[in-house]
Order: structure tokens, then sequence, then C-alpha cells
């Protein structure tokens, strides 16, 4: 396993991140426990949850997970959650306002049996409460010692750099990762997301790194996706997503590529789809979703795998996510360039 710090902290984690979506809905507790032991012995040591998965069940089973097991498994996990999803019907159950990420964390760290976690996202902007204090909040949180750092999740470019800026002259903390959505299939996040966060030492910790099960080949033309993944988590959103996504050559073209990949160097598409992940600029570490021990068990394979030079050129190729010609494409990038020995 490797290990890489945590964007410009310097807590150090493992390449890949044990997610926990599944946890207490599609994995039960003894299946959770057993893929967090497979990950700890395989040097996993990055675990992420959220109050919101499972209506806060993840977080408790993990909390358990932590009590059960000896203090040198224990203290090898760096431990993070977020918060912001609503936790309840009232007004003041969602959101990033002082009052409720107060109650939030308190929750969370009840949950997980911890006096503090390791890192503390934001789960997703909110815009009706103003941002600084949001982030007195946090820092607030950094120093009473009940969270090691603020992290994100789900910002746009313009809000990573606004919440980097605003943090800096206030001197306050300033977050340090960024968990966007981010696969071979989903990489839009490379004009402007992963721009800022480079320019900002944030370090990505991309989930559904799998594009909701795509990567993984079980979908064909001819079959949707069902069950609760990112794409097909309820009928309606799951068919919408299979059509949009399907509709583009692009993606079987991709699924094409990952397939050819894997067979030539003896691998899984999973682990090919990883692989190229882990390795994009300003990836700290790729959150791992299985619902299985024996789905992780593969994952974990990406490990160790290492790509050659025309696999990932291929594989950048097929999955360039293509743009107008304006802002970003052709056009747009002519306009921002400059030679430094003049026109």
């Amino acid at each position: 396993m490797e290990y890489r710090t945590l964007g410009r902290s310097g807590c150090a984690v493992s390449a890949f991140t044990l997610g926990t979506m599944t946890f207490g809905a599609e994995t039960d507790e003894a299946g959770a426990h057993e893929q967090l032991d497979l990950f700890v012995e395989a040097g996993g040591t990055l675990v992420d949850t959220a109050d919101v998965y499972s209506a806060g069940a993840a977080e408790e089973i993990i909390g358990r997970w932590l009590a059960s097991r000896p203090a040198d498994v224990r203290d090898r996990v760096v431990l993070a959650t977020k918060g912001r999803m609503p936790m309840g019907g009232e007004p003041n159950a969602v959101g990033s306002s002082r009052r409720h990420l107060r109650r939030a964390l308190d929750d969370s760290l009840r949950r997980l049996g911890v006096d503090s976690v390791d890192l503390y996202q934001l789960h997703a902007w909110d815009p009706l409460t103003p941002l600084e204090e949001t982030l007195r909040f946090l820092d607030d949180a950094v120093s009473a010692g009940r969270i090691g750092y603020p992290g994100l999740s789900n910002f746009t470019g313009w809000q990573v750099q606004k919440a980097v800026d605003l943090a800096e002259h206030e001197h306050l903390a300033v977050p340090v990762t960024l968990q966007p959505s981010y696969s071979l299939l989903v990489r839009d996040v490379e004009f402007e997301i992963v721009p800022a966060c480079r320019h900002n030492g944030l370090g990505i910790l991309p989930w559904g790194p799998l594009g909701g099960g795509w990567l993984s080949g079980k979908y064909t033309r001819d079959q949707r996706p069902e069950g609760a993944t990112r794409l097909g988590e309820d009928p309606g959103r799951g068919m919408e997503a299979y059509d949009r996504v399907s509709a583009r050559q692009r993606t079987w073209d991709v699924l094409e590529a990952v397939q050819d990949v894997a067979e030539a160097r003896g691998a899984s598409m999973p682990q090919v789809a990883l692989a190229w992940l882990v390795d994009r600029p300003a990836v700290t570490s790729v959150v791992l979703g299985a619902r299985t021990a024996a789905q992780l068990r593969d994952d974990l394979g990406a490990v160790d795998l290492t790509l050659e030079p025309e696999d990932v050129a291929r594989l950048d190729a097929v999955s360039a996510p293509g743009a107008a010609d304006y802002p970003y494409g052709d056009v747009g990038a002519e306009q921002r360039s400059r030679d430094v020995a003049g026109a």
C-alpha cells in the first residue's frame, strides 16, 4: 500500500480509502466488520463515512468495530466523516450552520465512540449559511481538538477557491481535502475543480471511482442498472441516469478500452479503473465502496497494479470528456495560452 499526505497537511493516509456508504444498507454489520478487517490488514488506513449514511447506522457500525479491536488496530485508522445533509425533518436538521454542525458533530462522535475525528468534511455547499459562519465553526472544532482537519465534498471550483481564500484571510483552519465524483466516466471535474485543488494544495478523495458500477463491467448495452448504486438507487433516477450515460458512445468506448487493458494485464476491470484514477494529479486517496468483502478484495488488487504508459494514454484518450469551443475547448484554451517567446 502506498501512503500520501492528506492534502497539504502532514497526516499520512493510504492511497485507497474504505468508503462505508453501504454499511447498514446493503452490507450488514458482520459484513462491514469483515471489510474493515480486510482493509486494515491490506495496509489501508483512511476510513470514510458520513452521518447520513444509513441514517447514522454506518457510523454506529464503525464505532462498534473500533471498540472491539485492539488499540494498535484502532491507532492505524485515520477516521473521516461528514456533516451537512438532512438528519431529520425540522429546518435546522440540515445545512452548514453552526447550530446544525455542532449537533451533527456531537452525534457523529457519539455514534463512532471517539473523542475526535481526523477529518471532518462539509458534505456539500450550503447556499443559505454564510461561509464564514461555517468555517469559524470548523476552526473552533479544530482548536477544541474535536477534529484534526476540515475538508470539503461536492464543492464546485469557485466554491473551493472561496472557502480557501476566506479561511486564509480570516486566519481560520484551511480545508485540506475535497471529495468529488471522479472516474474514467466522470472527468468534467478536470476543467475547474481539479485545478482549484492543485492550486490550493487540497488532496482529492474521489468517490464513485467505478462510475456507479459501470466500470466493473457488470452492465451491458441491454442491461439497465438496478439496486442502490449511485445511478440506480431509485427507479426514476436510475433510469434517467442510465439513459443519459448509455446514449453516448463514449461510455461503451471507455468500457471496451478498460476491458482490453484488463485482459492484457491479467487484471479485473475495476482494478484498471482504480489504478488509472489513483495516479491522477492531486488525487490523495481513492474511495472504495464495496458491498461485499469479495468485491473489496478485488478492488484492493489495484494496489499492486501499475499501468503501462500506453495503457494510460489509451484510457486518457478514450475517456476525454470533450468540451465546447468555449470556455474549455480549443478556442478558450487558445485565448488563455501564452508563449514565452511572444506571439
